[in-house]
């Protein structure tokens, strides 16, 4: 350690940043935790159609029900049945989803305890060198990173990718079967352009919450080093000195930190406008219809459901 506390030192030239991993290449590596635990996987899978099902089915009760309610129709009685059926999809969306979960929490638990432990025995099997560099701090920040990230990307991969891909087959099914082609266009081209953007953006942003995760492991690390080495600082008189350089550290963070915060927000920006506008478009489409007397008050109510549902998973792409 340096006995001088007086000055910081010089700042290190920025090392050039790394070159880009594939980061597609983790999702193979995950694959033997599904295998080990396929029959769950297979009845959360079952669980999330379920919900699916349940969820596209309720924009189709809430026509009928709309339908059925209207002033120009000749009502006899409420439509206690169809309102019963609509509480009972709502109910099963919800439940199916937490019944999911239930099952499916093991195999993420399982793989992040292997996971840990793996990273553990590989630890002890380094070189004292390592060792005595004392990267502790850093080291388990990113192993817990790296440990809640398995949960994440397990989820994400089984529950966001394949529902998605479910409900967009189903709502095109029923926008095909029930309106014209400029509504399946219209749906189309937002979700291909909110697609795009969301990769492109991701991609930039990437890079930026890289840099943040390194400056936070560096911080930690810092912070854990002195504390390690309390009789060493206490002895030269450096708290002060300590202090300042783990504030370098934090301020460094601090800045790549809200810059991370920003392009989400840019990135939440651009996906809302694009939602915002197909929503429009269509809702343009539909009530001219309604006004031709070619759709009902239903349609309207359907269209609008089905894309509000259809754009809500798409967000965990961001």
């Amino acid at each position: 350690r340096n006995p001088q506390h007086g000055t910081l030192p010089a700042a290190l030239p920025q090392a050039p940043p790394a070159p880009r991993r594939r980061e597609w290449r983790v999702l193979p590596m995950l694959l033997p935790y599904l295998w080990e635990y396929r029959w769950r996987v297979l009845f959360a899978l079952a669980f999330l159609i379920g919900a699916k099902l349940a969820n596209v089915g309720v924009p189709l009760i809430l026509k009928e029900v709309v339908d059925s309610l209207e002033p120009g129709r000749a009502v006899i009685a409420v439509p206690f049945a169809l309102l019963i059926a609509y509480g009972a999809l709502r109910l099963s969306t919800t439940l199916f989803a937490e019944l999911r979960d239930a099952v499916f929490v093991r195999v993420t638990q399982h793989a992040i305890r292997q996971l840990a432990l793996g990273v553990f025995r590989h630890l002890h099997s380094l070189s004292l060198r390592f060792h005595l560099e004392r990267q502790t701090g850093g080291m388990s920040r990113d192993i817990e990173r790296g440990t809640n990230g398995v949960s994440t990307v397990l989820s994400y991969m089984l529950f966001s990718i394949v529902p998605v891909v479910l409900e967009f087959a189903l709502v095109a099914a029923v926008l095909f079967a029930k309106f014209d082609w400029r509504f399946v266009a219209v749906t189309f081209t937002a979700v291909a352009l909110y697609l795009a953007f969301t990769f492109f953006v991701s991609e930039w942003r990437i890079g930026i919450r890289r840099r943040a995760n390194e400056l936070d492991s560096r911080a930690n690390t810092r912070a854990i080093d002195s504390l390690l080495n309390y009789e060493t600082v206490k002895y030269f008189n450096n708290e002060e000195y300590e202090a300042r350089r783990y504030d370098e550290n934090l301020r460094s963070y601090e800045h790549a930190a809200v810059r991370s915060e920003t392009s989400l927000g840019l990135l939440n920006t651009g996906q809302a406008l694009i939602i915002a506008a197909a929503v429009t478009a269509l809702m343009l489409l539909a009530g001219e219809g309604v006004v031709a007397g070619a759709l009902t008050l239903g349609d309207l109510v359907l269209v609008n459901a089905l894309l509000i549902q259809l754009y809500i998973p798409l967000n965990f792409m961001g």
